[in-house]
């Protein structure tokens, strides 16, 4: 059970639903798999190989071992070396009211360190952090089955597909697609997970942020995110990352015009990392206290 020193460092609503310390272990977060028959060669390309989360100290190769913000273990997201991969972790779980849910951790993302390009580097500002691509925190959640399904997601795209610099959070402006939509041909395969057609992201009302990249591969800083949405309200309500707060109550979230069987009362947890490059990127995060309101 997390204590009051571990709780301390976030602003939990009055009920948690489970705070994950990964000093004590991955806590349920495992790799997405697509939906299958028993057959693994039928799982969506694009859901095929979204690579299992890790528990890492983050080493690196210069200096050894960062550890996490508290303690030795964070969880690590980490793509293969392909333009376009993703890797995803998902926690699963089920609601017990409708209200405001409240998402929080402590995150850093890295590219990873190139040893044979040359490049061009003032000591100062280095270019390896135009090959981080960008990073998504998201939800799965129906009502039942003859409820409403949605997915919020917020992702912070870091660099657009030509390496140029975005530093700019995103919303998705249509469903995600199912193996059910797939399936039917009511949408084409498509190149990201979270959208059906990969421009169907937004940037958020002033949400231009730079985060701290610290100059090199191998530094990390570790950043505050807090992330409110409202299950009764099926919204986004609110984004904290550090000591910026960006108001979402305005933004759409679109629905499924179907239903689904099976899924009653689903609330799943997301977190995913995307390279854009020929590059592994990661995403580090060190706790993840998530926070109800009881109705």
């Amino acid at each position: 059970m997390p204590d009051q020193i571990f709780l301390s460092k976030y602003s939990p609503l009055k009920n948690v639903l489970f705070a994950d310390d990964f000093d004590e272990g991955l806590n349920g977060w495992c790799e997405l798999i697509g939906n299958h028959d028993g057959d693994l060669n039928k799982v969506r390309k694009v859901m095929a190989d979204l690579r299992p989360p890790q528990l890492s100290n983050a080493n690196f190769f210069d200096i050894g071992s960062h550890g996490s913000l508290s303690g030795t273990y964070s969880l690590k997201l980490a793509t293969r070396p392909k333009a376009g991969h993703m890797s995803q972790a998902i926690k699963r779980t089920t609601s017990r009211s409708d209200g405001r849910v409240r998402v929080e951790c402590y995150f850093t993302y890295k590219a990873e360190q190139l040893f044979d390009q040359a490049t061009q580097w003032d000591g100062n500002v280095d270019p390896s952090e135009t090959n981080f691509g960008d990073f998504t925190i998201s939800n799965d959640v129906c009502e039942g089955d003859n409820g409403v399904r949605y997915h919020c997601a917020l992702r912070y795209l870091n660099t657009d597909k030509e390496g140029k610099l975005v530093q700019h959070w995103m919303y998705k402006t249509s469903v995600q697609p199912s193996t059910k939509m797939v399936m039917s041909g009511m949408v084409p395969p498509n190149q990201d997970y979270h959208v059906i057609n990969e421009n169907d992201w937004k940037p958020v009302p002033n949400g231009h942020q730079p985060l701290c990249y610290n100059e090199i591969p191998t530094k990390i800083n570790w950043h505050y995110l807090r992330w409110d949405f409202d299950t009764r309200l099926r919204r986004n309500v609110e984004l904290q990352v550090n000591d910026r707060v960006m108001p979402l109550q305005d933004i759409p979230v679109p629905v499924f015009e179907h239903h689904y069987k099976a899924l009653n009362r689903l609330m799943n947890f997301c977190l995913d990392v995307r390279t854009h490059r020929p590059v592994r990127n990661f995403l580090f995060v060190d706790s993840v206290v998530v926070s109800f309101e009881q109705q």
